[in-house]
Parts: structure tokens; C-alpha cells; sequence
């Protein structure tokens, strides 16, 4: 199908069954996982991606996860290019070996294969009760660099081709301290990538490969039109602000957080130039982390009818110095990176108030 000839009735019917497909992923999570940090808190994300990681659909679970899977798919697909089967089960953590969040949040991943061709992926990822480390929960303020803070995952198949792979849930549940728990939500999380893959399977046997290839690039390219639509509704200009949290120690020094977001037409850039230094201690955000809570507080200002997909991130540009708090250099601690992530949220929002009533 070309692109010039995509039915919008269509692209419309199929956007609405991706965001069926990434809130089934996500209730069957929820009514199966063990954890109360997950059936209560849903402090869990789902996204349906397509054949290169970027996002296509997500359910509607935690704002601060919105943005998170692109990274973590594209370096997902990098490692493993030409190397992915039809039943392949990945699981990682880790932040800056597999571009996660924090080393509690994991992902489980499965590809999905149509006639022997990946055409998509079923991606979810969930905050575990514990991941081992210094302190219960895997979430200590007192850390002082990621090797204190529990079992770091990178990319590795939990399941290849079908075949699993015990020694990692060996692994996973002796350093953690409860293990039932753990592999439980993960059990969960498996599950419902599977159903998620059967599901994604069916609307490519409904629709047809070139069909869907053709329509899931114009939800992307929907998604970006509609956030430059209302980027370009905000006066041009660059509007700052500074927010800060206490400092830690004997002799605390606040932290600053400054964001510097320039509107320029139908692009926005966030600059996080200034924000303090990356600190001894479990509050700093990975980089991810502070693009999908750049992307929230932005998402915050937009329509309900633009899609949560990649493609309205395409004109929004993070730059996060390297070797601060909101992109540290490895091996700073990130255990407790929300308390970072939610101050660059208030801070974007600063900013963004300046020029949006």
C-alpha cells in the first residue's frame, strides 16, 4: 500500500486496537502479578512497538514510563541484530548496560514474528519489590554507586527460541529477598507479552504485512503532526526555570534542577545545562528516565487525541548533560531516580507555564 493511498478509517481502527492490544498486556498483568507494588501502585508500563522499537501504543499505566521504551528497544536491537527468533523471551534491568530506569524496573520483551518475518514487539516493563542490594526494596537514598543496589540484568534471552533459561531466574531469585514475589510478577509479565504477541499476531492475519507496515508509519507520522500542530500554537521563545531539593550529608548543599525549553516553531528542546552535578547517592536519573519525564510534562500540554506513539516525540529534543544528575556516568547510584524524575517534571512544568496558560 502506499502511503500517499493510506485509508485514515483504517489507520484509526488499527491505532484504536494497538491501544486495546497495549491495555489487555497491561490488566492481565495486573490481575496476575503477586506484588502489592504492582496490582496497587501499577507502577508497571506496557507499549506495543513495531519492528524497530519505537513505540506504537501504551497502556495506560505510569505517566514517567511514557517515552522509556524507545531507548531501551533501540539499543535492545542493536545487540541482538540477526540474532532474534520467533519465541525469543528478553529480560533486562540495567541502566546504563541496556539503557533501563533503575535496576528494579524490569523488562520482559518478546518479538513478533508474522511468516517468519519480525514485524513487531510486545514490551512491558515492572517495578519488582526487591532486586537485592544494601537496603530492602533495592531503593536506598544511601547509595553511593550501582553496585550497591542490586543484581544488575543486561540484555541476555530468558527464553531462546522456546528453550528457557533457568539459570537466570536461578540467579534472580537467590540474590533478591523474596523471590516468590519476583518471579511472580515476572511470570506475569511473560505471560502477557504472550498474549500480546498473539494478539498483534491476529491483526496482521486481519489486515495483511504491507497493510499494517504502511499504517503503523502513518500513526507515527500522525502522532508528530499533531504535536508540531500545538508545539507551534506556543509563542517562540526559550523560558527557563530553576527548582531544587535538599542536599544530603553533613553539610548539604540544595540541588539544583534548570530547564531551559526553547520553542522554535514546531520544535520544542528541553536543556537541562546547569542541573547539578551527578551526586553519591541513589537519586540520580539515567537518561531514559529523564527523557520520558520531558516527554510527560510535554504529553501534559497536548490533546488526548494525539497517539502515544514515538512519533510525537519527534519534535521534542532532551539534551541532559553528561555527568549531572539527570544523566549520570556510570557507576553513579539511580535506586531512588523518581525523586529526581518528578523534580525534572515540576521543572519542565515551570517552564512550560511561562508560555502555555
Amino acid at each position: 500500500m502506499a502511503r500517499h493511498n493510506i485509508d485514515p478509517v483504517l489507520t484509526e481502527i488499527v491505532r484504536n486496537a494497538l491501544d486495546a492490544v497495549a491495555d489487555e498486556i497491561a490488566l492481565i498483568v495486573l490481575r496476575t502479578a503477586c506484588s502489592g507494588i504492582v496490582r496497587d501502585s501499577m507502577d508497571y508500563s506496557t507499549a506495543v512497538c513495531d519492528a524497530k522499537g519505537g513505540t506504537l501504543a501504551q497502556g495506560l499505566t505510569t505517566p514517567l514510563h511514557l517515552g522509556s521504551f524507545h531507548d531501551a528497544m533501540q539499543a535492545l536491537i542493536r545487540r541482538y541484530e540477526g540474532d532474534v527468533a520467533e519465541k525469543d523471551v528478553f529480560i533486562f534491568n540495567d541502566p546504563y548496560l541496556s539503557a533501563g530506569q533503575h535496576l528494579p524496573d524490569i523488562y520482559i520483551i518478546r518479538p513478533v514474528f508474522v511468516e517468519g518475518t519480525l514485524e513487531a514487539w510486545a514490551t512491558t516493563v515492572a517495578h519488582h519489590n526487591d532486586v537485592g542490594g544494601i537496603v530492602p526494596g533495592s531503593n536506598s537514598i544511601g547509595s553511593t554507586d550501582i553496585y550497591q543496589e542490586g543484581l544488575r540484568l543486561p540484555f541476555i534471552k530468558l527464553s531462546s527460541n522456546g528453550v528457557d533459561n533457568q539459570a537466570v531466574l536461578d540467579i534472580l531469585s537467590a540474590n533478591v529477598r523474596v523471590p516468590e514475589k519476583v518471579l511472580g510478577d515476572l511470570n506475569a509479565q511473560i505471560a502477557a507479552t504472550a498474549i500480546g504477541v498473539r494478539e498483534i499476531q491476529s491483526l496482521f492475519a486481519k489486515y495483511g504485512k504491507a497493510t499494517l507496515r504502511a499504517t503503523f508509519a502513518e500513526i507515527h507520522d500522525h502522532a508528530e503532526r499533531l504535536a508540531r500542530s500545538v508545539i507551534s500554537e506556543i509563542p517562540d521563545g526559550t523560558y527557563k526555570f530553576e527548582s531544587w531539593i535538599d542536599g544530603f550529608g553533613e553539610n548539604p548543599e540544595p540541588i539544583r534542577f534548570r530547564a531551559a525549553v526553547t520553542v522554535a516553531g514546531d520544535e520544542i528542546t528541553v536543556d537541562m545545562d546547569g542541573t547539578s552535578p551527578q551526586v553519591p547517592a541513589g537519586i540520580n536519573a539515567p537518561v531514559p528516565f529523564t527523557k520520558a519525564a520531558c516527554y510527560a510534562a510535554i504529553r501534559s500540554i497536548m490533546g488526548e487525541e494525539i497517539p502515544n506513539a514515538q512519533g510525537f516525540t519527534r519534535p521534542i529534543h532532551v539534551k541532559a548533560p553528561l555527568g549531572s544528575i539527570v544523566n549520570p556516568r556510570p557507576p553513579g547510584a539511580c535506586g531512588a531516580r523518581g525523586i529526581t524524575g518528578f523534580r525534572t517534571m515540576d521543572t519542565v512544568f515551570g517552564a512550560l507555564a511561562q508560555a502555555v496558560p
